[in-house]
């Protein structure tokens, strides 16, 4: 592939200057001194696939970043590649799958760039690690996932991340950290005061692993999104879930998909949620949960008047009708809630589909007749009157709003057609995009 081809030599005319040799492999991790520093124009957040992010007012890419480049090739033996040659200047770029190996990245370990798929193992977490604990750039994202981690890995990694502050985001998903990797991480977290998102999906991690974890998290003040779906925390870590969401005033964004939580562990997770104030999200999709824990779940949250959820995902579990019933009075003390189930048993399924009518077109319509449009009607329900909203604020005031009555199924389809994924709607497209 020619991403991956050795570089080819320089023209006379750009023919880089010899940087000042260095004596340690110190020289991978310096800065190039240049007179002019570049400047990279970030791109949409929604739009990039970056893993390393850097901060607006720290410089990126120097002049001098090539020669540094192949200067880091040379000390760890290994061909430069001229993909990254091509695009080192640019605001991201993906490396995944280039086959690195340890060597090639250390080669590049001055950027840090998505090092996803690499099969890094031990040697590759070292360096990360030997980066991290040396450099103190503004690297504040890092995508390391899939890369055969284990438990002397995670061990590299939580020592240096215990006092780092300035990466906010890590992911370390579909790596093989098992109940040990569990005990690191959770004494990282019990520390750490910088990350605010963490992706341990797709491990190993089973009962001692998730309490570890749970330790950690009971002090911790910065983590607002944890990610542990398709793990076996089971009941017992459903049950250290629970004690977390309790003490816990910071955690917004939880998923335990696919863990092999219960009724029983549901009825764990239920006592955290009695009087829990932060937590907005809650998956609980893939776990063995009938419509008796479901039950327990939602009653917890009605029993809680300053709970803030707006999503609660059981949608593999089918309700029954009295479900329904029961959920429509924790929808009056909670409008901003939003329970996605699979069905419902009993007649009442049948008339679910009647209630989908395109909720867009009785917007429009409703537009239509006033003269207005239908960027002009969602403005019309904001107090601040812009286009953005938070998804829970918009589920409320789509709820309790009388000009387009909607059920909760049809304002579900209206938030899929506005949320931007990032825990707001936007509907200033509107302006043109027909129903």
């Amino acid at each position: 592939m020619d991403d991956d081809k050795p570089l080819q030599p320089e023209t006379e005319d750009e023919t880089p200057t010899e940087p000042a040799p260095q004596s340690s492999d110190e020289a991978l991790y310096s800065e190039a001194e240049a007179p002019q520093t570049v400047r990279k124009v970030k791109p949409d957040r929604e739009n990039s696939e970056t893993d390393l992010e850097i901060e607006d007012n720290e410089k990126f890419f120097t002049t001098g970043q090539k020669e540094l480049y192949l200067e880091a090739c040379k000390l760890v033996g290994v061909v430069p590649v001229s993909y990254f040659i091509r695009n080192m200047e640019e605001s991201y770029m993906n490396l995944n799958h280039h086959g690195l190996g340890p060597r090639g990245t250390k080669a590049i370990a001055i950027a840090l760039v998505n090092i996803s798929n690499n099969q890094l193992g031990l040697k590759g977490a070292r360096i990360i690690s030997d980066f991290l604990e040396t450099n103190t750039s503004s690297i504040w994202s890092l995508e390391l996932s899939g890369n055969d981690f284990k438990e002397e890995s995670a061990a590299l990694l939580c020592q240096v991340l215990s006092s780092n502050y300035r990466i906010k985001k890590l992911d370390l998903s579909h790596n093989q950290f098992s109940d040990v990797g569990g005990e690191h991480l959770g004494q990282m977290l019990a520390t750490n005061v910088g990350l605010t998102s963490l992706d341990l999906s797709w491990n190993h991690f089973h009962t001692r692993g998730a309490v570890a974890l749970c330790n950690g998290l009971r002090g911790n003040v910065t983590l607002t999104k944890l990610n542990l779906s398709m793990n076996g925390l089971g009941n017992e870590g459903a049950l250290a879930l629970g004690e977390v969401l309790r003490l816990n005033s910071c955690l917004v964004y939880l998923d335990v998909s696919g863990n092999d939580i219960s009724n029983e562990g549901a009825s764990k997770i239920s006592r955290g949620l009695e009087s829990n104030e932060s937590l907005k999200v809650l998956k609980l999709f893939l776990n063995p949960i009938s419509v008796d824990g479901a039950l327990l779940l939602i009653l917890s949250i009605k029993r809680n008047p300053k709970s803030r959820m707006e999503e609660l995902d059981i949608s593999n579990v089918l309700v029954s009708e009295q479900f329904v019933k029961t959920l429509d009075g924790v929808y009056a003390v909670h409008p901003q809630l939003d329970v996605v189930f699979k069905g419902v048993q009993g007649p009442s399924a049948k008339n679910i589909n009647s209630l989908l009518t395109n909720p867009m077109k009785l917007i429009q319509s409703y537009a239509d007749r006033h003269g207005i449009t239908v960027e002009d009607f969602f403005k019309s329900l904001n107090p601040t009157g812009t286009t953005r909203m938070s998804v829970g604020d918009f589920q409320k005031v789509m709820i309790e709003q009388n000009k387009v009555p909607l059920n909760r199924y049809q304002v579900r389809e209206v938030i899929k057609r506005l949320d931007e994924k990032t825990g707001m709607v936007n509907f200033s497209f509107l302006k043109t995009v027909k129903p």
